[in-house]
């Protein structure tokens, strides 16, 4: 089934001893290792790893022509990054330590454990590997620049933390450990994987498949297929997805929410990089690499016991973290431009004209759909484009969705927000200035019932202050402020309401009309507002923590 050499460059086993070298050449190949050399001469080596580049060497010391410790001192002088492994039938710990001395890499003793040779022989490996990406790391962080730009050509982006995480999967693209990409819904996990196997230079297919939701046997079947009979309607064999990303990339993506039972065997699949198909008995080899992606903290999982701490560190070989939008706010006149042209194309219209107020108008929204939501807001915005420059109703109205969930909807007329302070609202005539209202002493009820109403109001409000409270003294020192910008904030738990252009406390729920005609108290402050049916809107909270009515 493996349809490209594992390791990329051959692993040279120098014996004068052909049985030896047949012996170790089948335990590498039994393992999955394809792409092995022999060499029976070592006068032969020297010209061997001048010609072509190699992942490891299994080399003997006791050997006609050359000696291995001669030998062992000449390749670690000329290829110092070749890990050697000596494989010898001499015991004497002399011996050991003066090849490790020399540069040896590990020493194994004739007779040959299978155990011990490959596991000698992947740490051999994964020890070149980390160094050819210290290596490629170091030359990108020196020449800060992407040796392939066009891989990621679908990716559009100046930002420089995006620049430097380009530079990074570049130092990745080719190794063969798993790789995590971490981030929020609509960020572009699924594009950076695609990249990953661009630059890869694997020649299988890319393969991905969500795992959210599917429970062990769907899961199990999904990945790794079954065997005819294997259950009730299994009349044909069926492979895997793991088999289809055979010599390519297995994209799993949200991974976080894989159940705990596929997680078991997803593990072995990344220790062993092999698998049972359902109603096999004997395991399947695959050379797919793996990488996963998921929206999740996997520390904070694995702390709940929602995810296994080995896996978590089998997956996270290589981590990846993206940015939400709303901290590349810099790509906003790119991401518009290229989506807008994209849409166009689509509708088969002409590309519409952003603008200038989309862009500040877009970055004080947080966009919690990231990417993919912007590029939603714009098709749909395009689609309802007739003529001229683009209309603003999608953006603004999709924000005053987010901001009716959040907190205070936008695009009031009587209300803004104070510019700086986040969650704050204050009327827009200013604190100190009386509405017509006021000026006549009626309210929206009328009559000497308002004037009534406010004086026990206003008592109330004097009597707290001769009770002063941290509420209270927080309202104090903010009564009759000019500058919203310098309102002070009271503590977490309480609510501030603007009644009549007045900064108070106010317990009154805003999702909970139906409470307006009760009085709410804080401590010794009540404030009763008048008519409270006809003055709702007078009621804006400035955070979202709600207090007690009674």
């Amino acid at each position: 089934m493996n349809t490209r050499p594992i390791p990329p460059y051959p692993i040279l086993i120098v014996d004068d001893e052909a049985a030896i070298l047949l012996s170790v050449d089948t335990i590498l190949q039994m393992t999955g290792l394809n792409n092995v050399m022999t060499c029976q001469d070592s006068r032969q080596v020297m010209n061997i790893l001048a010609s072509r580049p190699v992942e490891a060497m299994l080399l003997d010391l006791n050997m006609p022509h050359v000696d291995g410790r001669e030998l062992l001192g000449q390749i670690n002088q000329a290829f110092p990054e070749i890990p050697v492994i000596i494989v010898t039938g001499a015991v004497e710990i002399e011996t050991a330590v003066q090849c490790m001395k020399l540069g040896a890499f590990d020493y194994v003793v004739k007779p040959v454990e299978d155990e011990r040779l490959i596991s000698a022989v992947h740490r051999a490996m994964a020890f070149r590997e980390l160094k050819r990406e210290n290596l490629a790391l170091k030359q990108h962080i020196l020449s800060d620049a992407l040796e392939q730009p066009e891989a990621f050509a679908d990716i559009v982006t100046r930002n420089k933390k995006m620049l430097a995480i380009f530079q990074y999967i570049e130092s990745i693209a080719q190794t063969s450990q798993p790789v995590l990409i971490r981030g929020e819904t609509g960020v572009g996990k699924e594009l950076i994987a695609r990249v990953l196997h661009k630059l890869s230079g694997l020649k299988g297919s890319f393969v991905a498949v969500n795992v959210a939701g599917l429970d062990d046997s769907v899961f199990s079947d999904t990945l790794f297929g079954h065997a005819k009979g294997a259950f009730t309607g299994a009349e044909l064999e069926r492979h895997g997805l793991i088999e289809k990303a055979s010599g390519g990339t297995l994209f799993l993506d949200e991974i976080g929410d894989l159940s705990p039972a596929s997680q078991v065997k997803l593990l072995r699949l990344l220790q062993e990089n092999e698998f049972f198909p359902l109603g096999r008995d004997d395991p399947k080899r695959t050379d797919a690499r793996i990488v996963a992606s998921t929206n999740v903290d996997l520390w904070e999982q694995q702390k709940t016991g929602k995810f296994r701490k080995d896996l978590n560190f089998r997956l996270g070989t290589h981590r990846i973290y993206l940015p939400p939008l709303r901290e590349r706010l810099d790509d906003l006149p790119l991401l518009i431009a290229h989506f807008l042209e994209q849409a166009a194309t689509a509708l088969n219209k002409k590309i519409p004209t952003p603008p200038e107020e989309l862009v500040p108008l877009l970055r004080n929204y947080p966009f919690p759909g990231n990417v993919r939501e912007l590029k939603t807001l714009l098709f749909d915005a395009a689609s309802r484009h007739k003529d001229g420059i683009l209309a603003l109703d999608v953006f603004k109205a999709q924000i005053r969705r987010y901001r009716s969930r959040e907190g205070p909807a936008a695009g009031d007329e009587e209300y803004s927000t104070a510019p700086g302070i986040e969650g704050l609202v204050f009327p827009k005539k200013g604190l100190s200035e009386k509405t017509p209202d006021d000026q006549t002493g009626r309210g929206a009820s009328g009559g000497r019932g308002h004037e009534k109403s406010q004086r026990q109001s206003d008592h109330r409000c004097q009597h707290a202050r001769h009770h002063p409270t941290g509420v209270e003294q927080t309202l104090e020192k903010n009564r009759g402020a000019l500058n919203p910008s310098k309102i002070e904030r009271p503590a977490a738990s309480h609510n501030l309401y603007c009644i009549n252009n007045l900064i108070c406390c106010f317990a009154l729920p805003p999702q909970q009309p139906h409470l307006a005609g009760r009085t709410a108290k804080i401590h010794n402050l009540s404030c009763a507002p008048p008519n409270p049916a006809a003055n709702i809107k007078k009621f804006i909270p400035l955070n979202s923590s709600m207090l007690h009515t009674n």
